[in-house]
């Protein structure tokens, strides 16, 4: 079945694609924003697929061209949507687990029964009578044990009493020493009694335990190879014409099985059908329906990079043999017009251009600290804290050891005072306040953030509204960021999300939109001089504003 989709939109004129753009990081082709607004009319038509897809999901096009020549787009999805991976219009799963017929469906049906035959032993009326009375024999035991602390406890108060009023004789007091030791023996043998009388109930829920183990051992097992049996189906093509199982993919990239999930979402499906169809790939984009996840930001209309968890090593061999662009993640001004704002013979304060690393990293060319240190001719040169490679703004170096130290703990103390120049899409609904999400890593998603209530470390943001400016026809605020503590990715995780400000800062291609750069400076610095302990405070406005 071919399901090209060819354009409704009048594209004369719209430049086609030069090469196949980074899915990672990457500004959405006019091809493919026409296409995504095509696949939002498709969904519109249908009211039962649309109250799934309200519910939040990934969808993504490709623009296609034929063995004719003629120009199109295929969509996709990520997972399921109403507990199915086929839907009309759409590319369909690379290989379809949920067929009733099909090896993985019975295998995994046989698995469930197992949790069955588990379920039947747990509720064994022999089973349930002999977990009984181990619960009754442990609160008769716990009971027993408190009984005999206490009235140790009364009577060590009544020997206290007794040598405190010091007119024992030598008899007396041998008599209390008896007493205690007694005391303390009769607990050990009653400990002992009891623990032989749970011994022997352990003995009775013994033989239902091995029964229980073994099952389990037999599920955990199965599902270990089904699973590993499914990643074999998932047989991946390239633009070369290869073709590489899952399995092999992911031993071959990190030597780890893949994810659950992996190979289902939208980019690796839309490449799979266009190679098996003999269609050439040109630009691929991503995008978000519906709500947002919880504790993630995912905005509606907004397009994000591909997950790197389950698709960084899957499209690293599906995109083998695509003419790809060149990789300028985030590229900004030159590090070549790193400024310095401050400098005495401890410390400097640079300012550093937005697309530049602060310490080395594995992508992002020549880092802040690696560029002093050789224009410098000075290896002690420390970076004391560090900005995100899209954000500018002030960096503080330490000159030595010593002072890196010094400026560190007072970063750890959180007496270091920073404030952020960033302009939000759109306009918050109060001009100032305080936002309190706890973050933690979205590990699925490097280098995503996600607010986690439950095992997210605290994360605390003052903003101010300073004004307003207009970008693209669109009214946006122009904030002031305190953040009292430093968590990564902070102040782009607190402006974006609903429970934050809900607007993104312009530019953020994680959390937002992509723009020309991120539109996020560090404004303002204040820390003690460690030499000294003059209070001294750096500026250096934004370019952007």
């Amino acid at each position: 079945m071919n399901i090209v989709h060819r354009f409704k939109k009048n594209i004369d004129g719209v430049e086609l694609p030069r090469r196949f753009n980074n899915p990672f990081y990457y500004s959405p082709h006019p091809l493919c924003l026409i296409a995504a607004e095509e696949v939002r009319d498709i969904l519109s038509c249908n009211d039962a697929i649309m109250s799934e897809v309200r519910k939040g999901k990934m969808f993504g096009v490709l623009i296609v061209r034929d063995h004719n020549g003629e120009f199109g787009f295929i969509a996709g999805f990520s997972g399921l949507i109403n507990g199915c991976n086929y839907l009309e219009g759409f590319v369909p799963p690379v290989y379809n687990m949920l067929s009733p017929e099909g090896y993985f469906k019975k295998e995994e049906s046989e698995i469930s029964m197992l949790n069955s035959r588990i379920k039947e032993v747990e509720c064994n009326g022999e089973y349930q009578s002999v977990i009984a009375a181990r619960k009754a024999i442990t609160t008769a035991m716990e009971e027993d044990l408190e009984d005999m602390r206490e009235k140790m406890r009364e009577c060590k108060e009544k020997r206290d009493s007794q040598r405190a009023s010091g007119t024992l004789s030598a008899n007396e007091e041998a008599a209390l020493i008896r007493e205690s030791q007694y005391m303390k023996a009769e607990l050990k043998r009653c400990k002992t009694k009891w623990q032989n009388r749970l011994a022997e109930a352990d003995e009775r829920i013994i033989p239902f335990n091995r029964v229980i183990t073994a099952i389990k051992e037999e599920r955990k097992q199965r599902s270990a190879k089904l699973q590993e049996w499914l990643f074999t189906q998932f047989k991946m093509l390239n633009a070369k014409g290869e073709e590489c199982s899952l399995l092999d993919i992911f031993a071959r990239h990190s030597g780890v099985l893949p994810p659950a999930g992996a190979g289902e979402c939208a980019a690796p499906k839309l490449l799979q059908y266009a190679y098996k169809n003999s269609l050439t790939p040109l630009a691929v984009a991503e995008f978000w329906l519906g709500e947002s996840p919880m504790g993630e930001v995912r905005r509606e209309d907004c397009f994000y990079g591909a997950c790197k968890s389950k698709c960084e090593p899957i499209l690293g061999f599906m995109l083998q043999g695509l003419e790809m662009e060149e990789n300028d993640l985030e590229a900004g001004c030159c590090i070549a017009s790193l400024e310095v704002v401050f400098e005495d013979d401890f410390l400097l304060v640079i300012n550093k251009p937005s697309g530049v690393l602060s310490v080395p990293g594995v992508v992002g060319g020549t880092s802040v600290q690696e560029w002093l240190r050789e224009n410098r001719k000075n290896n002690e040169l420390l970076v004391v804290h560090r900005l995100d490679m899209a954000t500018s703004g002030l960096l503080v170096v330490a000159k030595s050891m010593e002072i890196y130290k010094a400026l560190q703990l007072q970063f750890a103390e959180q007496s270091i005072e920073k404030h952020y120049t960033a302009i939000l899409e759109g306009v918050p609904n109060r001009n100032s306040g305080i936002i309190e999400l706890p973050l933690a890593a979205d590990y699925d998603n490097r280098p995503r953030q996600k607010v986690d209530y439950t095992n997210g470390k605290r994360a605390i943001t003052h903003y101010t509204i300073k004004g307003f400016t207009t970008l693209n026809e669109k009214l946006c605020a122009v904030v002031d960021f305190t953040p009292i503590t430093g968590r990564t990715h902070q102040l782009r995780v607190h402006a974006a999300h609903q429970a934050g400000l809900d607007c993104p800062i312009v530019g953020d291609a994680l959390y937002g939109s992509m723009a020309e750069r991120l539109m996020l400076h560090a404004s303002s610095i204040t820390f003690t001089h460690p030499t000294n302990g003059e209070r001294i405070t750096v500026k250096k406005d934004a370019r952007f504003i």
